[in-house]
């Protein structure tokens, strides 16, 4: 019932926020991506074919999982890295999956060892990374990952991100322009220092030298 309600309200808000929704020209075509969508009309799991001996009957049990799941979920196994497209950023990758599925719901994207999703027009917190050793069965990895899903009202609804990340400035710092004044300052202040240490050492040596004196005299 609760995931009923869940899909009826994203589906509303969906309805009466039209242009919340990113459009998929808004980023170039992925053959990956192409065949997922493809793939969710029928099932919610798919399987890159480089993956399937690595994946073999799982995809079953990923489906039964996502079946569990508090709101629709949509499950990519694909390769993923720095020389894709998304440029190793695969949070993208999902938004991308999301916006040309069109559909509201989770979004995730395995390859072997990270986890990563988004959710997608509808009031979740989505955590951002799971990582899991490639031993680990995927089921668990996916288990792992929706474990730490959040329902929450409060989420503002929104379309999974699909732009670039924008790049920090580079923070840049004037070099301060030589002067025979700051010149002459650094070094006078620099001696000052120097003279003050000086003084405190002589000072702690004659004290010692002081205090050692009498014992000496003493003793002859």
């Amino acid at each position: 019932m609760k995931r009923l309600a869940l899909i009826l309200l994203t589906g509303l808000a969906v309805f009466l926020g039209g242009g919340l929704t990113a459009s998929a020209v808004d980023f170039p075509t992925d053959p990956r991506v192409t065949a997922a969508v493809a793939a969710w009309r029928t099932k919610p799991v798919y399987v890159d074919p480089l993956y399937a001996e690595y994946v073999g009957t799982q995809d079953q049990q990923l489906a039964e999982r996502t079946a569990t799941a508090p709101a629709p979920v949509f499950v990519a196994v694909l390769p993923t890295g720095a020389w894709f497209q998304e440029k190793d950023d695969t949070e993208r990758l999902a938004g991308w999956l999301a916006v040309t599925n069109g559909t509201p719901g989770i979004y995730v994207v395995m390859d072997g060892t990270a986890t990563t999703g988004v959710a997608h027009l509808v009031s979740a917190r989505a955590p951002f990374d799971t990582f899991a050793s490639s031993k680990t069965a995927l089921t668990d990895q996916l288990s792992q990952y929706l474990d730490d899903l959040e329902l929450n009202d409060r989420v503002k609804v929104k379309p999974a991100r699909t732009a670039e990340l924008p790049t920090a400035p580079e923070r840049t710092y004037e070099r301060e322009r030589f002067t025979v004044g700051k010149a002459i300052g650094n070094g006078i202040g620099g001696m000052t220092i120097g003279l003050m240490g000086g003084a405190l050492l002589a000072a702690i040596v004659l004290g010692l030298a002081a205090l050692v004196a009498p014992r000496r005299g003493g003793q002859q």
